[in-house]
């Protein structure tokens, strides 16, 4: 995948980003890093059209957000308008909270493979 040009603003926050992982993300991180989750390869806080997402697996065009409490009401109509242009732009987004990456990652991790099985057939066909 090509490199798209991203501002120093945003490179920098998603590199600070990467030094700042939450239990969540961290436990997620360890679960998919070197390609241990079939093979899938990730990248964490990688930007991708101006916004920063919390893990990216590019092969698949597929986006792992990972959500906080902080995510509410208010939150959860940018997190729309996101998703929205994220799949506009051919990126499936899936998302998570932190609660369910902590206590069960791996129904987490399987329901990652179930979306990327679903993608390779409808490819297929």
């Amino acid at each position: 995948m090509p490199h798209a040009d991203v501002p120093s603003r945003l490179r920098s926050n998603a590199r600070a980003m990467r030094r700042k992982l939450t239990d969540a993300e961290l436990k997620f991180w360890n679960a998919v890093r070197a390609h241990r989750l079939d093979g899938l390869g990730f990248r964490r806080q990688m930007p991708i059209l101006g916004y920063i997402a919390d893990f990216a697996c590019t092969e698949h065009r597929l986006i792992i957000e990972i959500d906080g409490s902080q995510h509410g009401e208010r939150v959860a109509a940018n997190d729309l308008k996101r998703t929205k242009e994220l799949a506009e732009a051919g990126w499936t987004v899936l998302r998570f909270w932190n609660d369910e990456v902590l206590k069960d990652i791996d129904n987490v991790c399987l329901h990652i493979l179930k979306v990327v099985d679903l993608d390779q057939q409808e490819s297929a066909s």
